[in-house]
């Protein structure tokens, strides 16, 4: 995927602007500036910076000095956490003093021969891009390119001169302005992100009703056991023994003698006695009952 990118130009944007600054000893961040990149690197955009340097065809510094003083640029970036992808410039002037540097240039702002070649050579989409500095010059280049443009339209700078015919898409007083233009342009039209599709064993995986298991009801408790009745142990009695059957014998002839003793007696006295009938019956009787009792 292309990346997308803010080229930045370098005095009155990320550095105080005396005139050509030709030491690194003269390079001052402006308020903001750290801050203002280490927040657009966080949107993900690539950062570059593009800056006419004509004070080498001036004959004012050497690139050697330029080299220094862009080093200096990235120390006190550093220093706050801030950080750039890539430096392009333009050492390059039609008139300049300097006959290797006396030409003109597509390099050269307004012209957008810079942000091309960092666009060719970093993989940069113009289109999602940006430009933001403080000269018409920047702003005709970003949309020569074909990026978005803001221009740091600051009075106490003095530069409201240089700005009339630029057209800039969106205008701040800073590069901290700047950033939130960007920022809320970033909020705005962020493209939404696109579902994943899915795939078919995912899908019918998706749409497949969940089983529901059955419900069991709990098993009941088990009741609780019931103890067992004490059972009491009763000794029984040894069983009688029937009598002896030698023994009722021996009864028996007692009491038979005993009875025929009796009606010998009775007969005795019969002989002294009248006979009657009713006596007769009464020796019957006491004989029958032992009788009866012993069965």
């Amino acid at each position: 995927m292309p990346n997308k990118a803010v080229f930045l130009d370098r005095d009155g944007t990320l550095v105080e602007d005396p005139g050509y600054i030709n030491s690194p000893e003269q390079v001052k961040l402006l308020d903001g500036a750290a801050k203002a990149l280490i927040e657009l690197k966080a949107m993900g955009y690539k950062l570059v910076v593009a800056t006419n340097q004509s004070g080498i065809a001036r004959g004012i510094f050497t690139e050697k000095t330029l080299v220094e003083i862009h080093e200096r640029l990235k120390q006190l970036l550093a220093e706050n956490d801030a950080h750039l992808d890539n430096i392009y410039y333009c050492p390059y002037l039609p008139d300049g003093v300097i006959a290797k540097y006396r030409k003109d240039s597509d390099w050269r702002k307004p012209k957008p021969g810079m942000l091309l070649a960092a666009a060719s050579e970093m993989d940069i989409d113009l289109a999602q891009s940006w430009i933001i500095g403080d000269s018409s010059r920047d702003v005709q280049a970003g949309k020569s390119a074909g990026c978005k443009t803001i221009l740091i339209d600051n009075p106490v700078q003095g530069r409201l001169a240089r700005h009339s015919d630029s057209n800039p898409d969106h205008t701040a007083v800073n590069i901290t302005e700047a950033v939130n233009l960007i920022k809320k342009y970033y909020r705005q039209y962020k493209p939404p992100v696109q579902p994943q599709p899915i795939s078919a064993p995912a899908a019918a995986h998706a749409a497949a009703p969940i089983p529901i298991p059955a419900f069991k009801p709990p098993p009941a408790p088990a009741p609780p056991p019931i103890p067992a009745p004490a059972v009491k142990q009763v000794q029984a009695e040894p069983p009688q023994k029937p009598p002896s059957p030698h023994v009722s014998q021996d009864r028996t002839e007692q009491l038979l003698e005993t009875i025929l003793a009796h009606l010998k007696g009775v007969q005795r006295a019969q002989k002294f006695t009248d006979f009657s009938i009713m006596g007769m019956l009464a020796g019957l009787v006491q004989m029958v009952v032992p009788l009866c009792l012993l069965i």
